[in-house]
């Protein structure tokens, strides 16, 4: 059997990951996905205790993450659609004016 440190380890890894993706901020589509794996990496924490606890709450809020996240990226690329029509560029950098 996996220890949860394990789970913490490989959460916290996929965690710090994302972090740097936002920070780096060269696309919009990588501010997305990484936001997404840091969605992912507070999932896996959720569903390590939740096996660790011997509960069911655990996994219930993963049902509700994903659902969220599912509409996150739904909207997003909705968006990112929309603006890449108008200004031809998904480069974060250029897109701090909101002035179409």
């Amino acid at each position: 059997m996996i220890p949860l440190s394990s789970y913490l380890v490989l959460s916290a890894v996929l965690f710090f990951i994302g972090v740097v993706g936002v920070l780096m901020r060269r696309s919009i589509i990588v501010v997305l996905l990484s936001i997404e794996l840091m969605l992912n990496a507070v999932n896996i924490n959720f569903v390590a205790f939740s096996h660790y606890l011997e509960s069911i709450t655990g996994q219930v809020f993963v049902f509700f993450t994903l659902t969220v996240a599912a509409a996150e990226v739904a909207v997003g690329l909705a968006l990112l659609i929309a603006i890449y029509r108008n200004r031809r560029t998904v480069n974060v950098e250029e897109l701090d004016v909101m002035k179409w």
